[in-house]
């Protein structure tokens, strides 16, 4: 038998982690949900405990367009949901529930919501994921961001850092350098590595294929060290394993990027690093103790929604003035080289 409810959330990966807590609130109201989401996300909602069955839409590969959508809107017809949650507001989302024909259909005031049967008022204020609570009509907090990794993911990562020696609690930190935009991307973490190095904590680079330059050149700038163990992952692992990798760290340095929800879903202290964006938009860290660093008075910042790929100035100020210093300052007045100093 189908599950009633469906929810629809095919925006970026870091906005995929922070709907996990509506996916939770609304299985709890009505339980497990299926969810349609992009390939890339699907895997990390596929062991989560609210989802009984995650459809992936590739809505910028196979399934693109107008022929794609209609192919997904009868596949979801089939199911006869009786709701849907609409956390995106696009015009896809809220076309393919209608032409799914969903009776009840749940979305964010705004451009679209004349295609809801229910729309409601997204809180202007607070972070990402409690706004996306409202949805459900649930209060900030009630459920926090949630990941679950696999046995089989814990065994994977425990094998990689087992490799460099850092098997049996060893502590080390976590660098995500990637970002998607090219803007959020801090340039200084192959300095940073070193500086960490030279404290006697080892360094574990998280990221995608893309990331894999960066992540041996951050490694080579440990290897220079010659005191600690450094390793890339970039590329090697799931997004699943690379939550687990996270969740066993230190500490997680990130640029405003997925990463950085990947680790509060996992529960890891995070020093997230904003430059073109700001905490105010509402996805910084969501914990008290975590930090986020920026460079506060630049009349430029915050430079657009995402960040660009490039600075619109040029200069990157935001970027480049937010120190290596200022970095590891953030990193000790957390904790977590106190162990190895």
């Amino acid at each position: 038998m189908s599950s009633a409810t469906l929810v629809v959330q095919t925006a970026f990966l870091g906005d995929v982690v922070l709907t996990t807590p509506l996916l939770s609130a609304v299985a709890a109201h009505h339980g497990p949900v299926d969810v349609v989401t992009t390939p890339l996300a699907a895997p990390l909602l596929e062991t989560h405990p609210a989802v009984r069955n995650v459809i992936a839409y590739d809505k910028r590969g196979g399934d693109r367009g107008w022929t794609g959508l209609r192919k997904l809107a009868r596949r979801l017809r089939a199911e006869q949901y009786k709701r849907a949650y609409l956390p995106h507001r696009s015009l896809r989302t809220a076309a393919l529930s209608v032409l799914a024909r969903i009776p009840s259909r749940i979305g964010f005031s705004g451009r679209w919501s004349f295609l809801y049967t229910v729309a409601r008022p997204k809180p202007a204020l607070g972070h990402e994921s409690d706004r996306l609570l409202a949805l459900a009509d649930e209060a900030p907090g009630a459920y926090p961001p949630h990941l679950r990794p696999t046995a089989e993911d814990e065994r994977v990562v425990a094998d990689v850092l087992a490799e460099i020696g850092l098997d049996g609690g060893v502590p080390f930190v976590a660098l995500a350098p990637g970002s998607i935009w090219g803007s959020k991307r801090w340039p200084y973490y192959p300095e940073l590595a070193h500086r960490l190095a030279a404290k006697g904590m080892p360094v574990v680079v998280v990221g995608g294929p893309a990331d894999a330059d960066e992540g041996s050149q951050i490694v080579a700038a440990v290897a220079a060290a010659q005191r600690v163990v450094a390793t890339s992952t970039c590329g090697q692992l799931t997004l699943r394993q690379s939550a687990a990798l996270i969740a066993r760290a230190a500490l997680l340095v990130t640029n405003d990027s997925a990463p950085l929800h990947l680790a509060t879903a996992m529960g890891t202290r995070i020093v997230a690093l904003f430059g073109p964006t700001v905490t105010e938009f509402g996805f910084g860290p969501l914990r008290a103790g975590d930090v986020a660093l920026g460079l506060d008075g630049l009349q430029c910042r915050p430079c657009s929604p995402h960040g660009p790929q490039r600075c619109p100035l040029g200069h990157h100020r935001c970027m480049r003035e937010l120190t290596v210093e200022a970095v590891t300052r953030a990193i000790e007045d957390l904790g977590a080289l106190r162990r190895r100093s």
